[in-house]
């Protein structure tokens, strides 16, 4: 008897690498110990949230005796979040917007539910590049969309704009660009958005409908070289950037975020009221009352990016010297590198026998790679050192 419908059945056949390494990772802790298993294989931040954080907390518990202290709010979010994340948002992507061009969302995930809700038709196409996010193409899915993913660069992960104009077509309405990405942690720049953003409004002359741009940018923080982030809202008209507090401020459980949308967009206000109403009708209601408070005292705190840029350095010091092939991320907290031989998964077993935990390329629609976390302490990292060098010599 069957229990649940064929395209869930697909998802959990796409999506659970991440979660089974992550399960494997817990039953090997409990096997050999904490101190004997490396375990890279989610992106869940370790670092505790800066001290602004529990200040805030200590000030919500000391009003929660107020009536309506953590009611229902607007659905788009306090008026008073919204305004300072319209005047945050404005220096960051260089364009002036209003409290009525950004709604608080249920993390970056939910933004993302949200536009989908408000745009897709039964049978829209979003495109992509790979490797990506698995999650992308379920949240396509639960609105008749359908994910496609066009394949980036072979090792650098730069933007293939030529794959991704011949990819466009009649059913395009979505392009997802996430940078800094997950997992490659490039960074695209200006010139690939520039030679993008010609192709889309090409496009949308010759199909006569807006194909959106969406900036998946909860990473925007994690810059270790100060390398230049362009904000969408400058190459493409039809654009939105969702955004989170997951890593800025290590708050990934609070489920807290944005989306915000490019001023300059035809019928934006139109575009505003139908994702206020889907953040609203998917059943989120509004984002939680506590995290938006949180952010209301804490939008100029951010985790300690050096900490995690000294444990990148560790994590390819480690790799580069077991013989593992990469392109060094610019941002983000992921590796994906190059497995030592074709079959990634091959690779993944021999690291298990060390007690390491990656996670397999194909779970991100990329084969032949696997990723890396290294949002983990550098005890972990540089404890996994011989076992990464006695997997590649057990595999070649």
């Amino acid at each position: 008897m069957q229990t649940v419908t064929e395209e869930i059945k697909g998802f959990l056949a796409n999506s659970s690498g991440i979660r089974k390494m992550f399960e494997a990772g817990i039953e090997l802790k409990k096997q050999y110990g904490e101190d004997h298993v490396y375990d890279f294989s989610l992106g869940n931040p370790d670092l505790p949230p800066p001290p602004q954080v529990a200040e805030a907390l200590a000030k919500i518990a000391k009003g929660a005796a107020e009536p309506f202290s953590i009611g229902y709010m607007p659905n788009a979010g306090y008026p008073a979040l919204r305004s300072m994340l319209a005047e945050i948002l404005s220096e960051e992507q260089g364009k002036k917007l209003s409290a009525n061009h950004v709604v608080v969302t249920v993390g970056a995930a939910g933004g993302l539910n949200t536009i989908f809700r408000a745009i897709l038709s039964k049978g829209d196409e979003v495109l992509t590049p790979a490797p990506y996010f698995v999650e992308y193409g379920a949240y396509a899915g639960n609105f008749g969309g359908i994910l496609k993913a066009v394949p980036s660069k072979d090792f650098t992960f730069e933007l293939d704009v030529d794959a991704l104009a011949e990819a466009i077509n009649e059913k395009t309405k979505a392009i997802i660009i996430n940078s800094p990405h997950n997992p490659t942690g490039q960074i695209y720049t200006a010139e690939e958005l520039a030679a993008l953003g010609k192709v889309v409004k090409e496009a949308e002359e010759k199909y006569g409908r807006a194909i959106y741009v969406l900036a998946d940018e909860p990473y925007r923080f994690l810059n270790y070289d100060d390398t230049v982030i362009p904000s969408l809202f400058t190459y493409f008209e039809h654009s939105l950037v969702v955004g989170s507090f997951s890593k800025t401020l290590s708050l990934a459980g609070e489920r807290i975020g944005y989306i915000a949308a490019n001023p300059e967009m035809e019928n934006v206000e139109e575009l505003m009221n139908a994702l206020i109403l889907c953040n609203r009708i998917l059943g989120y209601v509004n984002a939680p009352a506590i995290g938006q408070k949180i952010l209301m005292e804490c939008l100029d705190a951010k985790v300690d990016l050096d900490i995690y840029r000294s444990r990148r350095n560790a994590m390819a010091k480690v790799l580069s010297d077991a013989g593992v092939e990469f392109t060094m991320p610019k941002g983000a907290f992921y590796f994906f590198a190059k497995s030592p031989v074709k079959d990634e998964k091959v690779f993944i077993d021999a690291l298990l026998k060390e007690h390491i935990l990656v996670v397999p390329g194909s779970a991100f629609g990329c084969p032949g790679y696997f990723r890396t976390t290294f949002c983990v302490s550098e005890k972990v990292i540089l404890g996994s050192a011989e076992g990464f060098k006695k997997a590649v010599q057990a595999v070649k």
